[in-house]
């Protein structure tokens, strides 16, 4: 299995931060035989090139990923392709759709997007498989009716086009929104995951793949689960930055 991280600044993420691209990659681990899950992709940074995970044992050959700051359906239905020839990757991980929402395309143009993304990552590879997770509204949806109407709206037509779209030999999940997500307490800057939102970002995933395709197990980020976690992250993190 081969897996590839598709995704916007929520997804790259900047320097200091884990990614839930590295929870995802614990969890993984803990829950698949050694070697059943390969992560691949183009890029390895985090926003801007860094190479400053806050954690530097997160090994390089699991740092791969398809994901930009302030890259959408948009930016990526034109690279998916490539990316998916050139790593030879089979399941794609995708979280994408706020950043187009905000600044380049309306909920139903974007959804022509995702279709074109498909489009796109089926010609390299017939038999790819895909998880899709809704737009999380950002702190902009709790103070912009219209951008909180069109969220919905597109989370809607992301939904649809994933039953329109799965094929056979080439699923395509819709997962569950992260659990209980709230703003002030799993972001930093009400938009970027904090450790918690993290967490549930990579929750979230990891559900669908479990229940849907029996791919690894339950989320459990530690002992005591993501409870102890958040504990932990309470008393453990930086002030939040805007």
């Amino acid at each position: 299995m081969r897996i590839l991280f598709v995704g916007d600044s929520m997804t790259i993420g900047a320097a200091g931060d884990y990614t839930w691209r590295y929870r995802m990659w614990q969890h993984l681990g803990r829950t698949l035989p050694p070697g059943a899950a390969r992560i691949v992709g183009p890029r390895t940074a985090l926003h801007e090139g860094s190479h400053a995970y806050a954690d530097p044992a997160f090994p390089a050959a699991a740092r791969g990923h398809l994901a930009g700051w302030g890259e959408g359906w948009l930016h990526m239905a034109p690279a998916v392709g490539a990316a998916v020839a050139d790593s030879a990757a089979d399941t794609l991980l995708v979280s994408l759709g706020l950043i187009d929402l905000g600044f380049y395309t309306d909920a139903a143009q974007t959804a022509r997007n995702v279709t074109r993304f498909w489009s796109a990552a089926r010609t390299a590879n017939p038999l790819v498989r895909g998880v899709l997770l809704p737009v999380v509204p950002n702190v902009r949806a709790a103070h912009d009716a219209g951008f909180a109407a069109e969220c919905a709206r597109f989370n809607v037509l992301l939904g649809k086009a994933v039953a329109e779209l799965s094929q056979p030999r080439s699923p395509l999940l819709l997962a569950s929104a992260p659990q209980d997500w709230s703003v002030e307490r799993d972001t930093y800057d009400g938009t970027h995951p904090s450790v918690r939102g993290e967490h549930r970002i990579a929750a979230a995933f990891a559900g669908a793949l479990h229940q849907a395709w029996a791919v690894g197990g339950p989320y459990e980020p530690g002992p005591g689960g993501l409870r102890t976690a958040e504990r932990t992250a309470e008393r453990t993190a930086a002030p939040a930055t805007a």
